[in-house]
């Protein structure tokens, strides 16, 4: 069964090679411009997995965690923070909204599959 993973980053060249990457490796992948987006296209589906931005317009990537976890049907639903943030205190922030794992961007591809693998099989 393929899984599907919502990518949510602001930048499109950042979601362009995050989806090419988990493509590539069988996954398919829904993208978001921003959390707001995010949240409006899981209204009507259920990602197998998430990886978001932290700065992002609209709604940022915190936020967006604080209000997908929120709806029942996401529990269990992995979240995963790819961001050029690194501050141990986002991250804490990050953990405590509902985020499992944190990777800084720039990031490297084999890492991004690697996480991946441990969270859902494609």
């Amino acid at each position: 069964m393929t899984r599907t993973v919502l990518v949510v980053d602001d930048s499109p060249s950042v979601r362009q090679m995050i989806s090419n990457t988990l493509k590539g490796a069988g996954y398919a992948v829904v993208t978001a411009e921003d959390g707001q987006a995010a949240l409006d296209l899981t209204k009507t589906m259920r990602p197998d997995a998430v990886i978001t931005d932290q700065n992002m317009p609209r709604l940022d990537g915190l936020s967006f965690v604080r209000a997908f976890r929120a709806a029942p049907q996401n529990k269990g639903v992995p979240v995963v923070f790819c961001s050029t943030e690194s501050q141990a205190s986002v991250k804490e922030e990050a953990r405590a909204a509902g985020a499992i794992g944190w990777m800084v961007k720039p990031f490297d591809q084999q890492k991004l599959l690697g996480v991946m693998s441990k969270l859902v099989s494609a």
